[in-house]
């Protein structure tokens, strides 16, 4: 879609849809620093930040606090704004932004934001409540964000997610959700996160689960292991982490004695069942994945430690060949083809055989990255690794060969060697054992989302084999 009929393409509306679950508007939306935030101090704290609002949007919301995200994000949609939802807030993104959409300006609870767009800051004391008696009403229709991604050339591609579609997808998650944790609704529920709400995973299973589902989220977003678990520690039960493989991975590694808690949800990243089974046993609840994709939003989810099969949320068709896979119905309203390469099982049911853009094939032989990188993952003593296919054949041989860049701190390099080598011969073909194992300190992965993004990765792996080059002996 393009960037004028993203902002402009809307239908006659149809319906109104609320802005938060209002069944009570005493209940909680939020907490910060252990005090609740309830939904009826949201709306007139939405209410008095709309007020002072420019007059255009869209609105980039560069808020780190998650309450107050969500109070920019309410803001807007009374406004008529769409929030801007970019993979990243460089200088660079920022430029791009202002010219795809030359009425942009940021949201900020940051005294010293350095962003290159008109500033409005968050006001720091709540506002009256007295005003408030019902949830406004937000057009089915109505234009609520634009989530950004890189296309082929680099340039931003805007995806327009409209109010009624993103009500729809919310409430079929937060059905899955309470769903895995036996309980009819989200209402009393509370969440933290390590993901940002900026991020189209974060935005959907914190900030909307939260306005649409009944549930509150804590609106810090821990990163360091210690704060995690006293986050978790300070939140009313029943309480929920919602987090990546990556950071997931590194709450377990760190040693440190971690709550119990009622749901686990992961995203991002295929999570390895030896992973999901540890995270069950110390934190003693179930844990969700949840399989989604910027074009349709979220649209399956798995209980990883009952099996490889993942079940579309309710109302959801998946009809593929193994070449294509569609999806349609529910909060998808038009077939939307799907990135990634599915084995069709049933209409609601299939297996994820890995993204089509990460497919690989070696001597007339085919798999997928995220394949490999996931039994990399399952290595004893392995804390992260990822695989990595040089462009060409640099030793004539005519066989490109992959590349195993692992982070092991506890294993010499022999017994590095001999555990991914024996691993991955039980699991993977010949073909995709890798040719060089290059020890690491740490993999450029993006710290909020545990993504390993490929230009980055690329960029990364030919300064990690120079040292290993110069270095034979050191970890890079």
């Amino acid at each position: 879609m393009s960037v004028p009929e993203a902002l402009t393409s809307q239908s006659a509306m149809t319906r109104a849809l609320a802005l938060i679950w209002d069944d009570d508007l005493e209940a909680p939306l939020a907490w910060r620093d252990g005090r609740p935030r309830s939904r009826r101090q949201y709306l007139a704290d939405v209410q008095a930040l709309a007020a002072r609002l420019p007059d255009a949007g869209p609105m980039l919301n560069i808020t780190a606090d998650r309450y107050r995200f969500a109070v920019g994000l309410g803001a807007a949609l009374q406004r008529g704004q769409p929030n801007l939802l970019p993979p990243n807030h460089t200088p660079d993104m920022v430029t791009r932004l202002r010219a795809l959409f030359p009425g942009t300006y940021a949201l900020t609870d940051q005294a010293n934001a350095d962003v290159a767009l008109p500033l409005v800051r968050h006001a720091q004391d709540a506002a009256a409540i007295s005003a408030v008696a019902a949830a406004p009403r937000i057009a089915d229709d109505a234009l609520a964000a634009l989530v950004l991604t890189s296309g082929s050339t680099g340039a931003p591609v805007p995806h327009a997610k409209h109010w009624g579609l993103l009500v729809r997808n919310t409430r079929a998650g937060a059905q899955r959700l309470a769903r895995h944790m036996g309980r009819d609704s989200l209402a009393g529920v509370t969440l933290v996160a390590t993901v940002p709400a900026q991020h189209m995973y974060g935005f959907e299973s914190t900030v909307l689960v939260a306005l649409l589902g009944g549930a509150a989220f804590d609106a810090g977003r821990p990163f360091y292991p210690a704060d995690i678990a006293n986050a978790l520690r300070r939140a009313p039960r029943p309480r929920m982490l919602v987090t990546t493989p990556f950071h997931l991975k590194m709450l377990l590694e760190s040693g440190v004695q971690l709550p119990h808690i009622d749901l686990t949800v992961c995203a991002t990243a295929p999570l390895a069942p030896q992973l999901a089974a540890r995270a069950e046993a110390e934190l003693g609840a179930p844990l969700m994945e949840i399989y989604g994709c910027t074009e349709a939003g979220q649209i399956a989810s798995r209980r990883t430690t009952a099996g490889i099969e993942w079940q579309t949320y309710d109302g959801l068709r998946i009809t593929g060949d193994g070449a294509e896979s569609v999806v349609q119905g529910g909060h998808v309203p038009e077939p939307t083809v799907l990135a990634d390469v599915l084995e069709v099982i049933a209409a609601d049911r299939f297996r994820l055989l890995g993204r089509s853009n990460d497919l690989i094939n070696i001597a007339g032989k085919r798999s997928s990255l995220g394949h490999l990188n996931h039994h990399l993952n399952t290595v004893p003593g392995v804390q992260d690794g990822a695989f990595w296919l040089p462009p060409e054949d640099s030793h004539g041989t005519g066989v490109v060969r992959l590349i195993a860049f692992v982070v092991a701190p506890g294993l010499s390099t022999q017994a590095l060697h001999e555990r991914v080598l024996s691993t991955l011969r039980e699991r993977v073909d010949a073909a995709f054992l890798p040719r060089r194992i290059v020890a690491v300190a740490a993999l450029p992965r993006e710290t909020t989302t545990g993504k390993l993004p490929a230009a980055m990765f690329a960029a990364w792996v030919e300064h990690a084999l120079a040292a290993a080059a110069a270095h034979p002996g050191a970890r890079g």
